[in-house]
C-alpha cells in the first residue's frame, strides 16, 4: 500500500512538473514573439520616419538654425542665382539646371497666399509642394498652371476658411510643415541678372496680411521642434523626432493601425518618449529594428530601376514606406515623373561600378536622344556622398541647352567621362568625373514626353574606351 502511494505521488509530481514546464516554454515562446514583434514595429517605423527626418533637416536648416547659411525663417524665400557647386551640401543629388527658391512653411495658425510673377514663355520654372511625409502634393509653374502672374493659397489640413477674393486656386496639404522647392531654368551665366529679378517677385504673404485682417491666435504644441542631429536617427532618439515632427500632421484615415503599432513602442504624437520605462529587452529590441532597418535601406537605394516611381502623392505611392524612404535617400524632393523623369547610372555596359579611374563615353544615336518639352540634362555625383564632382572647368551637368555642344554629322550625340580633358575638340562635350572614387550620373528630363513618361524610352550606359 506505501509502495501504490508512493508510486501515485511520484506520478502526480511528475505530471504537475511536465506541466509547470510546458506552461514556462509557453510563456517562453510568447515572449520571444513579443520581442520579434517589437524588433517588426521599430524597423517598420523607422522607414517610416526616415524622410520625415530628413525633410526636416532641410527644414531646420532653413526655418530654425540662424546659423545655417540657408537660413531664411518660415514662410520666406531664400533663393540661389547661380547653379549649385560641389560646396552645396544640404541636398544630396542637388539639381544643377534650375537654381533654387527653397521656402520652409508653416501653416499651423494660419494659411500663406504664394505670389509667382508673369515669366517669359520660353524660361522653364516650378514650385514643388511638399509635405512633411515627403508627398508632393501640388505643383505650380510651366507645366501644371503656365507662365501667366498667379496667386495660390496654401492650407494646411485643418483649414475651413472662405478663399479669399483673387485666388486662382487652393493647395490643401495633410501636414502643416511644408518645403517649397523652386527652380527657375537659367539659360546660360549671361542670364543670372534676369533670373534674379524672377526671383525677387516670388513672394509667400500670410492670409491675414493678404486680407488685411488682424493675425490669428499661435497654435500651442505639447512638444517643441527638435535640435536637427544627424546620429538621433541611428538611435532611440529617432523616436522622441517622430513625436516631435508627427504633432504637425494630420493621421491619415490609412495609417490608423499602423499608429497603434508604433504607439507600442511609444511612438505617439506630442508624448515625451522615455526610454528608462522600458525594459533592456524591449529597448534591445527597438535598436535591433533599427539596424534591420537601416541594412535594408541601405541594400536598396543603389539599385533603383524607376525613380520615377518614388516620387508623388499618397495615391501615387499607395503607401509604399519603403520606397519613400529610398527617394529620400537617394534624391530627396525629387519631382513626380510628370513633371520631370530622373534616370542614370553607377554602372557601365558590363555593369561594373563607374570609376574614376577609367575613361568612359555615352553615345546617344539620333533615336535615342529623349523627347522633352523644355530641356534635359545629365549631371555628375560622387559615391556614396552624392554630391557634385570638382573639376578644372567648373562644369557640374551636361544637355541639350549646353552651349557649344557638338552633335556626330549623323546626329548622334557623344559624352565624354572622364576625369582629364579628352582634347581640346572634345571638350565642348565633356563631363568630368571624380578622381579616385566611384561615381554616378543622373539624367533629368523636363517636360517629359509619354514615350519617357511611360518607360519605353531606355537610356544607353557608358563604355569604357582605352
Amino acid at each position: 500500500m506505501k509502495n501504490l502511494v508512493l508510486l501515485l505521488t511520484i506520478v502526480l509530481l511528475s505530471t504537475t512538473a511536465c506541466k509547470k514546464d510546458h506552461s514556462a516554454d509557453k510563456q517562453e515562446t510568447a515572449t520571444a514573439e513579443s520581442i520579434d514583434s517589437i524588433t517588426a514595429i521599430a524597423k517598420e517605423a523607422w522607414i517610416y520616419g526616415y524622410p520625415i527626418f530628413y525633410n526636416y533637416k532641410a527644414i531646420y536648416s532653413s526655418a530654425i538654425n540662424k546659423e545655417a547659411k540657408e537660413y531664411s525663417g518660415f514662410n520666406k524665400f531664400k533663393s540661389v542665382a547661380a547653379s549649385a557647386t560641389p560646396a552645396d551640401t544640404l541636398i544630396i543629388t542637388i539639381n544643377n539646371d534650375t537654381p533654387y527658391s527653397m521656402a520652409p512653411i508653416n501653416v499651423s495658425d494660419e494659411p500663406v497666399i504664394l505670389e509667382v510673377p508673369k515669366i517669359e514663355n520660353d524660361r522653364y520654372y516650378v514650385m514643388q509642394f511638399v509635405d512633411l511625409y515627403t508627398f508632393n502634393f501640388e505643383y505650380v509653374g510651366s507645366r501644371a498652371t503656365g507662365n501667366n502672374a498667379g496667386k495660390y493659397l496654401i492650407a494646411g489640413p485643418d483649414w475651413k476658411g472662405e478663399t479669399p477674393k483673387g485666388i486662382d486656386k487652393v493647395l490643401h496639404s495633410e501636414t502643416n510643415l511644408i518645403y517649397l522647392v523652386g527652380r527657375t531654368q537659367l539659360h546660360d551665366p549671361a542670364d543670372v541678372s534676369n533670373l534674379k529679378k524672377i526671383q525677387a517677385q516670388y513672394k509667400l504673404i500670410s492670409l491675414h496680411e493678404y486680407s488685411k485682417q488682424p493675425a490669428p491666435p499661435v497654435k500651442k504644441y505639447n512638444l517643441p521642434l527638435p535640435v536637427w542631429k544627424e546620429s538621433d536617427y541611428a538611435s532611440l532618439q529617432f523616436i522622441s523626432a517622430l513625436n516631435s515632427l508627427l504633432q504637425y500632421a494630420n493621421e491619415d484615415s490609412s495609417e490608423k493601425e499602423l499608429r497603434k503599432r508604433f504607439a507600442k513602442i511609444g511612438i505617439v504624437p506630442g508624448k515625451p518618449f522615455d526610454s528608462s520605462k522600458y525594459p533592456p529587452e524591449t529597448i534591445k529590441a527597438i535598436e535591433k529594428g533599427i539596424a534591420e532597418a537601416k541594412q535594408e535601406l541601405e541594400s536598396k537605394i543603389d539599385n533603383v530601376k524607376d525613380a520615377g516611381s518614388l516620387f508623388g502623392t499618397r495615391a501615387e505611392l499607395k503607401n509604399n514606406f519603403l520606397n519613400r524612404a529610398i527617394a529620400a535617400a537617394a534624391g530627396i524632393y525629387g519631382n513626380t515623373k510628370d513633371e520631370a523623369v530622373y534616370t542614370g547610372s553607377n554602372v557601365d555596359k558590363n555593369n561594373q561600378p563607374l570609376s574614376g579611374n577609367n575613361n568612359y563615353v555615352l553615345k546617344f544615336t539620333k533615336d535615342q536622344l529623349p523627347e522633352a518639352k523644355y530641356f534635359w540634362s545629365i549631371t555628375m555625383y560622387n559615391l556614396p556622398k552624392r554630391f557634385l564632382v570638382p573639376n578644372p572647368i567648373n562644369r557640374y551637368s551636361i544637355g541639350n541647352k549646353t552651349k557649344g555642344l557638338k552633335y556626330e554629322s549623323n546626329g548622334d550625340l557623344i559624352f565624354y567621362l572622364q576625369k582629364d580633358s579628352p582634347g581640346k575638340d572634345k571638350e565642348s562635350n565633356w563631363l568630368p568625373t571624380p578622381k579616385d572614387e566611384k561615381f554616378m550620373f543622373v539624367m533629368r528630363i523636363y517636360g517629359p514626353q509619354p514615350e519617357v513618361i511611360n518607360n519605353i524610352w531606355k537610356m544607353p550606359l557608358p563604355e569604357i574606351v582605352k
